[in-house]
């Protein structure tokens, strides 16, 4: 079984680090980031689910998705492909949208890395995101942030032990 979500929020270099090892190979973890059927399984807490509308996973490529609640309201998500190593790490522009992909200026863009470690058990995640300034940073960790991508690891967790990721 992996470890718990680690989160840590650094205000003065205006970022925040979530990582966390997985009892699974390399590919299979970088299936379940890569791959859009599989990201709407686990990209999104319960009970809220992701719903794809667009993906080209390649550099200059991006992910449209909405984060849909129970009671179907949508809330558009863009994460913009900026580099991508095989196996290895993905940089990524992250944001909030319409859903047409039109960035919402009036709320937080990061810019980041997710990078993918073997291990002796699996593999290690560590998803590095910045913001412009600390009312960034703090505006989403308000929104609950933390506790949202806890969810969903938790998910990506349960996803990979079911064997549906190989």
């Amino acid at each position: 079984m992996s470890s718990n979500t680690q989160v840590t929020k650094d205000f003065k270099q205006k970022s925040i680090t979530v990582a966390r090892e997985f009892d699974a190979p390399v590919a299979a973890v970088w299936r379940a980031y890569t791959e859009a059927e599989l990201l709407d399984q686990w990209w999104g807490p319960a009970p809220w689910h992701a719903e794809t509308k667009a993906m080209k996973f390649a550099p200059g490529g991006h992910w449209l998705y909405a984060m849909v609640s129970p009671e179907n309201q949508k809330h558009w998500g863009r994460m913009n492909y900026v580099d991508i190593q095989h196996h290895q790490s993905i940089s990524i522009e992250d944001a909030f949208c319409d859903e047409h992909g039109a960035i919402n200026p009036a709320l937080p863009v990061s810019r980041g890395s997710i990078v993918f470690t073997p291990t002796g058990r699996g593999t290690r995640v560590e998803f590095k995101m910045t913001y412009q300034d600390e009312a960034q940073l703090k505006q989403i960790v308000e929104m609950g942030f933390e506790q949202g991508i806890s969810t969903c690891f938790d998910q990506l967790d349960a996803l990979l032990h079911r064997n549906k990721v190989n």
